[in-house]
């Protein structure tokens, strides 16, 4: 395995501004996971659950802290820090665990937006033709360079963002007695929520690819954190309207459940508004699936050093199998579980254990 030894800095042109971090970070937090995690949360700790989103968006903040005081000290990437931290071999191994865990990352959220096709509009679609659809788009704005994958999150994040004023639809039935007692919960029903949360927050580990390609990058960790409370308040208000529109024995039954209240609307125009959400939702997902293939790619390119136009059309190959490898929905839900338990042992555990060590090996230099 040959491996990078110097650090890269791209060009100029191939930066983007710092604010752009708030999209970027924001596109990737926001995927299919908003169509049904209240099911979930509220299994685990019923209509207080909206207490683990709040829990979940906090510990988010200290992890983009963390991450900056990873990458603070010099401009470079996971796979430099990997090496500084461990060594070249040890490194190398850590890195290709991260290039797994954002390729799988980013699948399930293709996977799972697949199946809501699937089940919602076309039954008889064929997994591998979408997913196929889908990984070319993807490939065809990685090859264009990162500053048209920047612009793909922009869109994701503007484009789709009149379906959130179409989540306020339902309040027109809402009991708010579901919400009473507000504080009636455990602390270990609240902990057990934040951990089915994570996997709809997760995405910022990006930045630790990214990073380089920010201009002035240490002024961008304000917008870096303005995404993680735009995300909180968003996933806030879906929770609260979803527990305020459901009874909890509807909701447990329910898959989808802001999809299904999308029935509620009515436009004169439209009759069945959940096929122009499920439609407009494709510019929610190609971030997730973009930017992940891109960081991929990215990371593969940086550390057995090859072209990146042969690890993106690697990265997109591996994509595309493990796509169609998931058919039922017992196995999306595994895909969607293990994910979330990766997801959560790296952002909790693995990365302040990292600046930890790097921490102590700044220390032992000076």
């Amino acid at each position: 395995m040959t491996t990078t030894t110097v650090s890269k800095t791209p060009k100029e042109a191939l930066m983007i501004p710092p604010y752009l971090v708030f999209y970027l970070i924001h596109s990737m937090q926001i995927g299919v996971g908003v169509l049904g995690f209240t099911r979930y949360i509220g299994d685990i700790a019923g209509y207080r659950a909206w207490m683990a989103v709040l829990l979940t968006g906090v510990l988010f903040h200290i992890v983009v802290w963390v991450m900056y005081q990873i990458l603070n000290e010099k401009d470079k990437d996971i796979v430099s820090v990997h090496q500084h931290a461990f060594g070249k071999w040890i490194g190398g191994f850590f890195t290709f665990i991260f290039i797994i865990y954002i390729t799988f990352l980013a699948m399930t959220v293709l996977r799972t937006y697949v199946e809501v096709v699937q089940i919602w509009i076309f039954s008889d679609l064929p997994t591998w033709a979408m997913s196929l659809s889908i990984i070319l788009i993807a490939y065809y704005a990685i090859t264009s360079g990162f500053r048209v994958v920047a612009g793909v999150c922009f869109l994701g994040v503007v484009v789709p963002f009149f379906l959130l004023l179409s989540a306020l639809a339902p309040l027109e039935f809402a009991t708010f007695r579901n919400l009473l007692p507000l504080f009636d919960t455990t602390i270990s029903s609240q902990i057990e929520a934040t951990k089915a949360m994570t996997l709809s927050f997760l995405g910022p580990e990006l930045l630790l690819i990214f990073y380089p390609f920010i201009q002035e990058p240490k002024k961008s960790q304000k917008y870096a954190h303005f995404a993680i409370l735009f995300t909180t308040f968003i996933y806030l208000t879906i929770t609260l309207i979803t527990f305020v529109f459901y009874s909890e024995k509807q909701l447990a039954t329910t898959i989808w459940p802001t999809l299904s209240a999308w029935k509620v609307v009515e436009l004169p125009f439209i009759e069945r508004f959940e096929y122009l959400g499920i439609a407009t939702w494709m510019f929610v997902v190609m971030p997730n699936i973009t930017l992940g293939l891109w960081g991929a790619s990215r990371a593969l390119k940086r550390q057995i050093n090859i072209s990146h136009r042969k690890s993106i059309i690697a990265m997109s190959v591996i994509a595309f199998i493990i796509s169609i490898s998931f058919t039922t929905r017992g196995e999306i839900d595994f895909l969607n579980t293990n994910v979330s338990k990766t997801g959560t042992y790296i952002a909790y555990f693995y990365l302040p254990l990292l600046a930890l060590i790097l921490y102590i090996r700044r220390k032992i230099k000076k």
